[in-house]
């Protein structure tokens, strides 16, 4: 049985490669470590991801038990001397895998996203999860712009100078803090002149709401779910949803079993099925061309039932049996990344 190629919207493949002995090694022969590596991503037919570079901070992540569920403490905001070191770091390793392995290549147009689904290669967008990395007064996007980064998420769930990240809570809405600040509006503008999407992917719900009044490019969430199945502070609500699809954007489904469990406990499990129940959520509220994949490979724990990047072919099949057309589950696949991207890039 053929799938179509497939586009990922989010990984932490980076963090996971940086600071280790020969990551390039490690990433071109395979490595059971590690959810992609070039061998299984080739196996999978995925054509391109978004790779992120992350600043950890080494948060201890504390857990709090709630009368109803749980919370982890909010992590302390990052020193952005720190953060830049670290960002561009981690955009170096993205460049040495793109010059050391032939069929891997960053990607910095749609014409290389296209050349990437049609060739066979790996192509990898060069994402930055929490701007911390970012000059406060944008004064080296420029240079980010130029080192390949075509996607940033302004915030993490953690503060920094462009707003307030959305704290892991559940139960809980995502209206759980501020907005943007003056100087993430002015992020938000930049990125747009340039053709840089925005991940509101780890906005409270006032970003999110300040972004869509901020930009007339399309919204995108690269890796979240649907409020609605698992009321969790990270997942988006019908509201939300439907801004997405109002703005032409794509909301990007996420592996993370605790986004995709309805239970109140941080280790829940969940499934495949839970995961195409929330593709299949937001399918049949906005619309087939709205749903995307965000796995979050590297960076959560998934379903053991996807395992790794070699699950994404029985992902795009289990939409098959769900009724999903061949049609849809291309768009899912690919093609609404692809109109996205046309319109932003």
């Amino acid at each position: 049985m053929s799938f179509p190629p497939v586009v990922d919207g989010h990984n932490d493949t980076l963090l996971r490669l940086h600071g280790i002995d020969d990551p390039v090694a490690t990433f071109t022969r395979g490595t059971e470590e590690m959810h992609i590596d070039r061998p299984r991503a080739r196996e999978a037919g995925l054509g391109v991801g978004f790779f992120a570079t992350f600043v950890s901070g080494g948060d201890d992540h504390e857990l709090r038990w709630t009368d109803d569920g749980y919370e982890f403490r909010v992590p302390d905001a990052l020193d952005h001397d720190d953060a830049r070191a670290t960002t561009y770091r981690m955009l170096e390793l993205l460049h040495r895998l793109a010059a050391e392995i032939e069929d891997f290549r960053v990607v910095r147009s749609l014409d290389d996203f296209d050349a990437c689904l049609e060739s066979g290669d790996l192509g990898a967008v060069a994402h930055i999860e929490g701007a911390e990395g970012v000059a406060p007064d944008c004064a080296n996007l420029d240079f980010l712009y130029a080192a390949g980064v075509r996607s940033i998420g302004p915030v993490w769930s953690r503060p920094n100078a462009f707003g307030a990240g959305v704290p892991t809570k559940y139960p809980s809405s995502p209206d759980v803090g501020g907005g943007l600040t003056d100087a993430g509006r002015d992020l938000v503008r930049a990125c747009e002149e340039r053709g840089i999407v925005i991940d509101c992917a780890h906005l409270t719900e006032a970003g999110f709401w300040d972004v869509a009044e901020t930009i007339g490019a399309p919204l995108v969430a690269s890796h979240t779910g649907a409020h609605a199945l698992s009321p969790h502070s990270r997942n988006l609500t019908d509201e939300q949803i439907d801004a997405v699809a109002d703005s032409n954007g794509v909301v990007g489904i996420g592996f993370l079993e605790t986004v995709l469990s309805d239970e109140p406990n941080p280790e829940a499990t969940a499934t495949m099925a839970d995961l195409v129940d929330h593709i299949e959520y937001v399918a049949d509220r906005a619309g087939s061309s709205h749903v995307v994949l965000g796995s979050d490979f590297d960076g959560a724990r998934i379903p053991d039932d996807v395992g790794d990047v070699t699950g994404l072919p029985d992902v795009l099949a289990a939409l098959r049996e769900r009724g999903f057309s061949e049609d849809d589950v291309a768009k899912v696949a690919h093609e609404n990344w692809r109109r996205v991207l046309a319109e932003t890039w």
